[in-house]
C-alpha cells in the first residue's frame, strides 16, 4: 500500500457546498489501505473550520492539513493569485518533509505544481499532476492574465509540470487534448469528475416547505458558482425571455454564490422578474434536495473555447439525480448529452433558444421523464465514483 501526499486547495466534504471529488476518492483509497494526506486551504464553500493557522483533521481515515488561507470566488484576481502563491510556497515544507511514496498535485491553480515538482526533483517521488482546469489557458482567455511576459512564464511552467509527471490526469477529453498539445510526450489518463449516486438520487426526500414554495411550477435549477467563467447573467436573460413569453409557471432557482451574484440580483430586481429565485450557498445535502425537486437543470458557461473542456460538478449531480440537462457549451458535454439522450444543448448567450428548450420540455413531461431516466443510467454506467476512484488508484501501482 502507498503513502499518498496530495496538494489540493479546495477540499470539502458533503457538509460543505463544493465538489467532493477528493473527499470521496481519498476515503476510498484509505479504506483500501493507503495512507493518505491532503494539504489544503480554506475555500469559502468548504466546511473545514480551522482553529489556528494550520489545523490537522482526521476525516474517514484521511489526514487533512488545512492552512488558514482564505479563498473565495468573490475575491479579485490579484488577491486570488496571492492566495494561490502563498499556498504553493507554504506547501513546500510538507512536500519536502512528509513521508510519502507518491505525490498528487491537483490544478487549478497550476501553482500547486510548485510543491509537487520539488517533491519529485528533490525526493525522487513519482508525481501525478491532475488538470481540473486548463491553466493558464483559462486565465488567458478570460482576460485574467493579460501580461505577455506573465503568459509566457505560465505556459513554460505548465509544460514543466506535464513533462515531469509520471501521469497527467485530465478531467475531460478536451483537457486531455489540451495537455497533449502542450506536452506531446506526456502520459495522460482521462478520469472525469464523478457522480454521487448515493447522495443525488431521483427519490431523495423533499422537505414540505420546499415543495410548497414551488407548487405548480416547472422548476429549472442552476446549482453552481456564479463566477467569471459561468454565464451567470444569462440566467437573468433566460428568466426575462420566459417572462416575455408569459411562461408564469416556470421558475428558475439559483443555488450558489459568486462574483456575479450581486449584479444578477440587481438586474433581476430592475426588470421586476418574479420567476427567478436566488437561494444562495447550500450544503451538498440540501443541494441534493433541490435536484430532487427540479424538473430540469441548467449547465452554463461563457462561450470561450477553453470552457468547453470543463468537467463541472453541476453536470454530474444532475445526471445522478436523474434530471434532464439543458446545456450551452460545445465540446464533450454537448456530445455526451446528444449521445445519451440525457438533455438538450443550445448556443451560449441565446436566451431565446434556451427558453425554447425549456418550454419544449415543459410541454412534454414524458420526454422529460425519459431524459431523466437516461441521465441516471449514464451516471451509473460511466461516472460512478467507486469505478473512477479505482481507476485513479491504479495509477499508484504503475
Amino acid at each position: 500500500m502507498a503513502r499518498v501526499l496530495i496538494f489540493y486547495q479546495y477540499y470539502c466534504t458533503p457538509r460543505g457546498a463544493w465538489g467532493t471529488r477528493y473527499y470521496e476518492f481519498t476515503r476510498r483509497w484509505a479504506a483500501a489501505g493507503h495512507a493518505v494526506t491532503v494539504v489544503t486551504s480554506i475555500y469559502d464553500k468548504s466546511d473545514l473550520e480551522p482553529t489556528g493557522f494550520v489545523t490537522e483533521f482526521r476525516i474517514e481515515g484521511v489526514t487533512i492539513i488545512a492552512m488558514n488561507l482564505r479563498l473565495s470566488n468573490k475575491h479579485g484576481t490579484l488577491r486570488r493569485l496571492w492566495t494561490f502563491l502563498q499556498f504553493s510556497l507554504l506547501s513546500v515544507r510538507y512536500a519536502l518533509t512528509l513521508p510519502c511514496d507518491i505525490v498528487v498535485a491537483s490544478s487549478g491553480p497550476i501553482t500547486v505544481g510548485v510543491p509537487g515538482l520539488l517533491a519529485h526533483w528533490l525526493r525522487r517521488k513519482p508525481l501525478i499532476f491532475e488538470v481540473r482546469d486548463l491553466w493558464p489557458e483559462g486565465a488567458i482567455q478570460l482576460g485574467m492574465l493579460k501580461n505577455g511576459i506573465a503568459q509566457r512564464i505560465a505556459r513554460a511552467f505548465e509544460r514543466l509540470c506535464y513533462r515531469n509527471s509520471t501521469t497527467v490526469v485530465a478531467l475531460s477529453p478536451g483537457m486531455a487534448e489540451g495537455v497533449r498539445r502542450v506536452a506531446p510526450g506526456a502520459r495522460v489518463a482521462m478520469i472525469p469528475n464523478s457522480a454521487d449516486l448515493d447522495l443525488f438520487r431521483p427519490d431523495v426526500e423533499i422537505p414540505e416547505s420546499m415543495r410548497a414554495r414551488h407548487a405548480g411550477k416547472l422548476v429549472v435549477l442552476y446549482a453552481g458558482t456564479l463566477g467569471r467563467a459561468n454565464s451567470s447573467i444569462e440566467l437573468v436573460e433566460i428568466a426575462t425571455e420566459l417572462a416575455r413569453r408569459g411562461a408564469s409557471d416556470v421558475r428558475i432557482v439559483v443555488v450558489g454564490d459568486g462574483f456575479e451574484r450581486a449584479g444578477m440580483e440587481r438586474l433581476a430586481l430592475e426588470r421586476g422578474l418574479a420567476n427567478i429565485d436566488f437561494i444562495g450557498v447550500r450544503p451538498k445535502t440540501e443541494v441534493a434536495q433541490w435536484h430532487a425537486l427540479a424538473d430540469l437543470t441548467l449547465c452554463l458557461f461563457k462561450p470561450f473555447p477553453v470552457l468547453a473542456t470543463c468537467s463541472p460538478n453541476k453536470l454530474f449531480d444532475s445526471l445522478a439525480a436523474g434530471k434532464p440537462v439543458v446545456n450551452n457549451t460545445d465540446g464533450w458535454i454537448r456530445e455526451l448529452l446528444d449521445r445519451s439522450g440525457a438533455g438538450l444543448s443550445y448556443a451560449a448567450n441565446d436566451a431565446r433558444a434556451a427558453a425554447e428548450a425549456i418550454l419544449a420540455l415543459r410541454h412534454d413531461p414524458a420526454r422529460r421523464a425519459a431524459m431523466g431516466d437516461r441521465a441516471r443510467r449514464v451516471a451509473e454506467s460511466e461516472f460512478a465514483r467507486d469505478r473512477l476512484a479505482a481507476e485513479f488508484e491504479q495509477l499508484f501501482r504503475t
